[in-house]
């Protein structure tokens, strides 16, 4: 691909694809270089106004067209996803900064996304309870919410979008969608595919501007039933109170700072060859990285040794060089971030075991960074770092750790490593979070529920969970 070029981002409204004529702008950056890519339309109220039209609009028809025929929709996008893969996944290491490698990979997944939706809203049952009333009839019924708004973060904008348009589309709501505006051009691409594959004019539309104007348009319509947002949990809250102003229903993926245990039984190198992969894996800008290291006092210099090899590994580049292994951060916020944490963290007593600077002057590059014994005053252990940052501190007592585990508001993953059975069913069970894994770290596929608690979110992506997030229950009783 070498005569690729960054596609011009554009708003789909209608089905129309809509340019920056007569509309402001926004600058794409290319986060390994700082090189301005593109110029991004922002929708004006009227282009709002028009993509709450076509949703409105096009939601009757839309609910009232079989799931097998959205699922042959949703098939054939996922098709061109997948012959789209290396493409796709060029456009966002372009506007993200993450490895090819990683962002075909996500591009593929968004497929998988889209065929998994597609079979399950095959099977939106509802159901037939009896009833204590003889000739009564009693049915609860599945229907669409109706359109939906959803949000989307910067960090994987090509699943997060997919999970939420594959489940909105599948169960029959029409849907605008904000994706970053860091990150356009990959959410485009999904759009691309869903209109190449057939779907109805005006069922998707997506938008782009200032963020907390769009969101306070839409969310304030009637048109507008649901909200989907993934992000941080202070957006997430403020989301919340607009959409509790129209009682709407919500579905929250927020922060997160996910713990990790590993006890003295456990595999350490594999514990931690395991560990390290996750937490540097898109430069560890994902909500459920680990990054709070327990680990029981007669391993942790073991384990750190065994994480650190790994570490020193890594390749730190362009994501377009196939030589790279981590990305830069995506924005230089990230950078201002990333320094202030760890500074406050070691002048409160943490050992900067790796790590710990911007690597050049060019682009937002940071070194893969280790912190140890890192007291509980500093911010990053109450701070999700977003960044490639990974904290320990040392333990002896089940009950403290498990404490310290469930510490924070959030409650998005968790990670622990034994070797003990039972033990590993009192983590289950003890440890607060919406995801748990257990000597085994991933945590996302299109089959199983994406989501947190707490502070963390509400709702869940993924999974059968995921599809009855878009729907409503209905009773009927029928004498």
């Amino acid at each position: 691909m070498t005569d690729f070029t960054y596609p011009e981002p554009k708003l789909f409204i209608g089905g129309v694809w809509k340019g920056a004529e007569g509309r402001e702008t926004i600058p794409v950056l290319n986060p390994a270089t700082d090189a301005v890519i593109a110029q991004l339309p922002v929708a004006t109220r009227a282009d709002l106004d028009e993509a709450l039209d076509a949703a409105n609009r096009t939601f009757p028809a839309w609910r009232a067209m079989s799931a097998f025929d959205r699922a042959a929709i949703l098939h054939r996008a996922g098709a061109l996803l997948r012959e789209r893969a290396r493409y796709v996944g060029r456009v966002s290491t372009v506007e993200q900064g993450k490895v090819l490698a990683e962002s075909s990979a996500e591009a593929a997944a968004s497929a998988d996304i889209f065929d998994w939706f597609a079979e399950e809203a095959r099977r939106a049952y509802g159901r037939i309870v009896p009833s204590k009333f003889p000739g009564v009839r009693q049915n609860v019924l599945k229907e669409p919410v109706g359109p939906i708004a959803a949000f989307t973060p910067w960090n994987f904008p090509t699943t997060i979008p997919a999970r939420k348009l594959g489940a909105a589309l599948a169960a029959g709501c029409t849907v605008i969608i904000k994706p970053a505006e860091e990150t356009p051009g990959s959410c485009l691409e999904l759009a691309r595919a869903l209109d190449d594959a057939g779907l109805p004019k005006g069922v998707l539309n997506v938008v782009f501007g200032v963020p907390a104007q769009i969101s306070e348009y839409l969310i304030a319509s009637p048109v507008i039933k649901k909200i989907s947002f993934t992000g941080s949990t202070a957006v997430g809250k403020h989301l919340s109170k607009l959409a509790a102003e129209g009682m709407k229903k919500t579905t929250m993926e927020l922060g997160g700072h996910a713990p990790v245990l590993v006890f003295e039984d456990a595999d350490i190198d594999k514990a931690a060859a395991m560990m390290a992969r996750s937490k540097f894996r898109n430069a560890g800008q994902i909500c459920i990285a680990p990054t709070r290291f327990y680990l029981h006092d007669r391993i942790h210099d073991r384990f750190i040794a065994a994480f650190e090899r790994i570490v020193s590994g890594l390749k730190v580049g362009d994501g377009l060089d196939p030589a790279s292994t981590m990305g830069p951060l995506a924005n230089d916020r990230r950078l201002d971030a990333m320094g202030a944490l760890i500074s406050d963290a070691v002048a409160k007593g943490a050992g900067l075991h790796a790590g710990g600077a911007r690597i050049g002057n060019a682009g937002n590059f940071w070194q893969p960074t280790i912190l140890t014994d890192v007291p509980n005053s500093a911010t990053v252990m109450n701070t999700e770092p977003f960044g490639p940052v990974a904290v320990t501190q040392r333990f002896t007592d089940l009950d403290a750790v498990i404490a310290e585990a469930n510490r924070l508001p959030y409650g998005l993953s968790a990670y622990a490593f034994t070797a003990n059975a039972a033990l590993s069913n009192t983590l289950a069970d003890r440890i607060e979070a919406g995801m748990i894994g257990i000597n085994h770290g991933v945590l996302t596929g299109p089959e199983t529920p994406f989501g947190g608690i707490k502070e963390s979110g509400h709702g869940s992506e993924g999974g059968i969970e995921g599809l009855d997030g878009f729907l409503i229950t209905k009773y009927v009783a029928q004498g």
